[in-house]
């Protein structure tokens, strides 16, 4: 028994270590042919700018699965040191450095093929380091160095002001604070404004300069540049001349102006003309002397009702041209006010064209100065632009002092409009006080007129009565006859 036992347990023995023996032979046949599993970094360091998202690529060859196994993104150089962790299939975020919070993930999906790349968002200046991906359970690292490059080459703008034209110029992503610097085509530091500086939460710097170029300089740079870092951008950009040259559009709109000008004042002319050929029919027909001495001689002929008619006919057509003589004062007086309105438009735009011909010959100076000096140093390739442009001024000026003269005219009609509008208010205005005069005297003579029907009426009425009286007295016939004689001779005289 005791024997068989040990036979046995001596069998077992031989058995354990034979199988040993083959998993350690197979163990090393499969080493042999895969190879052992490391963690391969980028052969260079990962350049990133502030504010993207980027990735510090890391991953094992031969590729493993990791899902399961635990991965850590760390910097050793920050406490805690722990950028991202990922353990038993999800992220542990807890020793995560706050710094990191929000803005690290995993491709958890390509784990299995062994991609443990680390994303990071939103990059910070405070980023800027050497980090390292650890595999604990393989006892396998590599490190990714992430290094900046922010600095932005500067944003050129240009724009046309009065007194020449205005250069910005704008980087961004600078430290420490880098300085601005203009230059003309030659080189030569041009003088501008002090440079504004704004400071980001990133803690980079945003620089702006600006610099009005008066003389015109066919070539300007902008350039930006930190000597402690040595690093220098800088942008050139080119100023076309027309920007130079008084804007066309301007002439255009004086154009319209004036030719808005001439057809309000045409179109004035023409409403006054027809309102005052209307008037004056009116009073020639209605009004003039030569008819008021007729109403007068007629109104000694009528009597009674017919006379009360007559002139209340006449008041209302007097009264009627009152009110179109008033309608016609008021335009008048509107039209007036419009041509002043327009006068002083006109002034004002000729001054406008006095200053805009001085900066015209100004600048048909400087052009012909800088056209010799060109030519001197260039051929016939430019030349023809050159006299392009020469004519193109001379248009210009031609067509301002076209505009100065059409002006001047138009000031001069507007002004002799005036005074023949004030003579012609001053004249409907006398027009209408000799109406209202004609007007007054007209009701007089109607009063005047019913007073007198209503007394004949009253006399009419006590020789009626008397009349009665006699037929019914005979005695006193003889007297009453002599007395109604008299009193019909006495209208008669009247």
């Amino acid at each position: 028994m005791f024997q068989l036992k040990d036979g046995r347990s001596l069998e077992l023995c031989t058995f354990r270590v034979l199988l040993f023996h083959h998993t350690v032979v197979l163990l090393l046949l499969t080493h042999c042919c895969t190879g052992h599993p490391q963690v391969i970094g980028p052969p260079r360091p990962v350049l990133a700018f502030v504010g993207d998202d980027i990735i510090l690529p890391c991953h094992l060859e031969p590729a493993t699965d990791v899902a399961s196994t635990a991965v850590e993104w760390t910097r050793p150089d920050l406490k805690p040191r722990f950028v991202h962790l990922w353990r038993s299939g999800q992220e542990l975020l807890g020793d995560q450095h706050p710094s990191y919070s929000g803005r690290t993930s995993l491709f958890t999906n390509k784990l299995k093929h062994g991609d443990i790349s680390l994303k990071l968002s939103r990059v910070k200046l405070s980023d800027k380091g050497t980090y390292r991906c650890f595999i604990p359970t393989m006892n396998i690292d590599s490190t990714v160095k992430l290094v900046f490059d922010s600095v932005s080459f500067p944003d050129m703008k240009i724009a046309k002001v009065s007194n020449g034209v205005l250069l910005v110029c704008k980087s961004k992503g600078w430290y420490p604070e880098p300085e601005v610097f203009w230059l003309d085509g030659e080189g030569n530091l041009l003088s501008a404004g002090p440079t504004e500086t704004v400071r980001g939460p990133d803690d980079l710097y945003t620089v702006s300069s600006r610099v009005t170029v008066e003389k015109r300089h066919s070539r300007i740079t902008c350039r930006v540049q930190q000597n402690h870092i040595n690093q220098t951008r800088e942008t050139l950009i080119h100023v076309p001349d027309e920007l130079f040259l008084v804007e066309s559009s301007f002439a255009v709109r004086v154009s319209i102006c004036v030719a808005v000008c001439v057809t309000s004042i045409s179109a004035a002319l023409f409403i006054v003309w027809r309102g005052r050929q209307n008037t004056t029919k009116t009073i020639e027909t209605k009004t003039s002397s030569d008819e008021l001495q007729p109403l007068m001689d007629r109104e000694k002929l009528m009597t009674g009702s017919d006379k009360i008619h007559y002139l209340e006919n006449t008041k209302a057509k007097l009264d009627e041209d009152l009110q179109k003589t008033e309608g016609e004062l008021e335009h008048v007086t509107q039209v007036i006010k419009t041509l002043t309105n327009q006068k002083e438009n006109l002034d004002k735009q000729k001054e406008k064209l006095i200053a805009l011909q001085q900066e015209e010959k100004i600048l048909i100076e400087e052009k012909e100065e800088r056209m010799k000096r060109i030519r001197r140093l260039q051929e016939d390739k430019k030349n023809q632009k050159h006299d392009k442009t020469k004519k193109y001024l001379e248009n210009t000026k031609e067509e301002h002092v076209k505009l100065l003269v059409n002006t001047n005219n138009l000031l001069k009609t507007t002004g002799d409009l005036i005074t023949e509008m004030v003579e012609r208010k001053g004249k409907l205005e006398r027009d209408m006080e000799q109406i209202r005069r004609k007007l007054k005297e007209t009701e007089r003579l109607r009063e005047e007129t019913e007073r007198l029907r209503e007394e004949t009426e009253r006399k009419l009425q006590s020789e009626q009565e008397e009349t009665e009286y006699e037929i019914n007295d005979p005695s006193s016939c003889g007297d009453t006859s002599s007395k109604m004689l008299t009193d019909q001779l006495q209208p008669t005289k009247q």
